[in-house]
């Protein structure tokens, strides 16, 4: 895949793995429960294991069915990571003497409506990096203030891709009927990672045309890219990195609707005050498209899966997204660079963590 960065500053090698020490995550509530209903609310923690295995332990140990309990999203393996979970206060009675290494139960409450998939606000990280000299400290918190200034591209990250980084080539084996993939659930996650191939293409090709905007004069530019002239004039008028094209697809952040950006001039303080931000199409059935520029440049980008369009279940995802109170500390007698930042859902902090070191692995 041809990923390209946000961030102009050389390679940086650190030490990074998500144990329980370095990597932790919590989850940020949609809304604030209630207190009262039939549904028990338990705030969780868990060290290094999945969501799924920490349920099915739940449902072992209750004797809820695994199909009953509720959750807002799936959260890493790896790391220690709290969430909220939901099931029948009916059987809260069997968590009285409740116990388990990888697994504590922080707090409980409850409330009216079972947690659905999606119900949250988004995540909080805590990331250390190890071996940091203070070079590469100073590079890690310029590329901070930059993502703090001005967002960052909502890549999909490497946990849809498989260890080697080939299930989107499975969907599209799928989609072209050279492949059969009887289990449900696996034949539409191969076509999700073809979904996310495609997007995580396009958002490339627009950080390269940002770029190519930013470091070339207007001849150059004009060359490079194949552009017009007006077209190339108004891009370098726009001072944020990422460069928005007529036509493309706004959408209002971080909740709202989608619509197409006709004035670009009018959208773009709308865009840099973070009420709107600009979404990349994630291919499928009736789905609202660019248009003019921005359309020429999502049709090149997608033509290959117009065929299977029907097999599919489109959608549009934000392909700029902002993260939120960003803090951080460099101890340099540890050699330790410590992070903290929040994200809105469907947004990865392994695409922060690649941004910064500009490594792209199974981290």
């Amino acid at each position: 895949m041809n990923r390209q960065f946000f961030l102009n500053h050389a390679p940086i090698d650190v030490l990074f793995t998500k144990n329980s020490s370095d990597f932790v995550v919590n989850e940020i509530p949609l809304y604030e429960f209630s207190g009262e209903g039939e549904h028990l609310i338990l705030h969780v923690r868990k060290k290094d294991m999945t969501t799924w295995d920490m349920i099915q332990y739940l449902s072992e140990v209750t004797g809820a069915k695994v199909r009953d309990f509720g959750y807002a999203g799936l959260k890493d393996k790896d790391g220690m990571t709290t969430q909220y979970i939901s099931m029948h206060k009916s059987f809260e009675p069997k968590l009285a003497n409740f116990v388990h290494e990888k697994i504590k139960i922080l707090d409980k409450t409850y409330h009216i409506n079972k947690i659905r998939t999606g119900h949250l606000k988004g995540n909080r990280f805590f990331i250390r990096f190890k071996k940091v000299n203070p070079v590469d400290a100073m590079k890690l918190k310029n590329g901070l203030k930059k993502i703090k200034e001005e967002g960052f591209p909502n890549f999909f990250g490497y946990q849809r891709f498989g260890i080697n980084g080939k299930n989107f080539e499975l969907g599209r084996e799928i989609l072209q009927g050279v492949r059969k993939e009887r289990k449900h659930k696996m034949h539409e996650f191969y076509l999700s990672a073809y979904q996310s191939y495609l997007f995580n293409e396009w958002l490339s090709k627009r950080i390269e045309i940002s770029r190519v905007v930013e470091d070339f004069d207007m001849k150059d530019a004009m060359n490079i890219l194949k552009l017009p002239k007006e077209t190339v004039t108004e891009l370098k008028k726009q001072k944020q990195f990422f460069k928005l094209l007529r036509g493309d697809v706004m959408h209002h952040f971080p909740a709202g609707k989608a619509f197409v950006g006709e004035n670009m001039e009018e959208e773009l303080p709308r865009f840099l005050a973070r009420d709107i931000t600009i979404t990349g199409w994630l291919v499928g059935g009736k789905n609202i498209r660019a248009e003019h520029e921005a359309g020429e440049i999502e049709n090149k980008m997608f033509e290959e899966s117009e065929p299977f369009l029907s097999q599919m279940n489109g959608s549009r995802r934000f392909a700029w997204s902002f993260a939120e109170e960003i803090e951080y500390v460099y101890k340099e007698e540890e050699a330790w660079f410590e992070m903290h930042f929040s994200l809105p859902k469907g947004s990865y902090a392994t695409i922060i963590v690649e941004e910064l070191t500009k490594q792209l692995k199974d981290l």
